[in-house]
């Protein structure tokens, strides 16, 4: 592959050298509960993550590299091929985790998360006539099974929802593909509750309400966005999901 474009922003104020990975972990992960790694090495890749070192983050392998490799397509990769087979890649390095990790909820959660992104890259429609609706819905039931504080999971799993349900309507997305607008924004509501300072879960959670209630819900969606936009970023994917919420204000 190409190689990778950096992260364009300041990364000071979210370096975390030496022991301070580790006093800033639960606020890092609140989102994901991913246990702090007893490996240096992982530790060094958990580091380069949270700076904005995406590439970096990939080399040691686990649920880092597999969230490194879909938090870079998403928001740097600027050539759609590209994005495509980044996020393909991050699929097949989750399946291989939760072949040796049944039952760690992260594995489940980051192959749902790279194949949900996916499936917005080729279009809903294509992927959900390849499979994957049932397949990120299976997968994230299973993360929630494992994990039911898992923030991250429960924003993902109202996303579902408000996806299939905006591109096959309620009908179709509740008979077969399980979809509701209830259960959308139970989980939507769920995730703040879980992670409240977490800038995507308000920006999942607007994006929802635009696609399940169109303009009847923008300014609580414009609300969302500007939540999101006033937090502090703690990390390199909260700045780069803070950025997208002001571009979605100013569309």
């Amino acid at each position: 592959m190409a190689k990778w474009n950096k992260f364009p922003h300041d990364q000071k104020a979210i370096t975390y050298a030496g022991d301070a990975l580790k006093k800033n972990w639960d606020a890092l992960h609140k989102g994901d509960n991913e246990p702090y790694p007893k490996d240096p090495g992982m530790q060094e890749a958990w580091r380069q993550f949270h700076a904005g070192n995406f590439e970096a983050a990939t080399k040691n392998g686990g649920t880092v590299a597999a969230k490194a490799t879909t938090i870079y397509a998403t928001h740097l990769e600027t050539k759609d091929a590209a994005k495509v087979k980044y996020f393909q890649d991050a699929m097949e390095l989750a399946s291989a985790l939760i072949k040796t990790e049944p039952k760690n909820p992260n594995a489940h959660y980051q192959y749902a998360y790279a194949a949900g992104r996916y499936s917005q890259s080729i279009s809903v429609m294509k992927a959900l006539k390849e499979g994957y609706g049932g397949k990120i819905k299976s997968a994230l039931e299973t993360a929630i099974k494992l994990d039911a504080k898992h923030a991250d999971a429960h924003t993902a799993m109202g996303a579902y929802h408000a996806e299939i349900i905006d591109k096959v309507g309620a009908l179709v997305g509740k008979l077969t593909y399980g979809a509701n607008k209830d259960g959308a924004v139970e989980h939507y509501e769920k995730a703040i509750k879980l992670n409240p300072a977490s800038p995507i879960a308000h920006i999942e959670y607007a994006n929802g309400l635009l696609m399940l209630f169109g303009d009847k819900e923008e300014d609580k969606a414009v609300k969302f966005y500007e939540k999101a936009t006033k937090m502090k970023a703690k990390d390199a994917m909260d700045v780069l999901d803070i950025a997208m919420a002001n571009d979605e204000l100013e569309d």
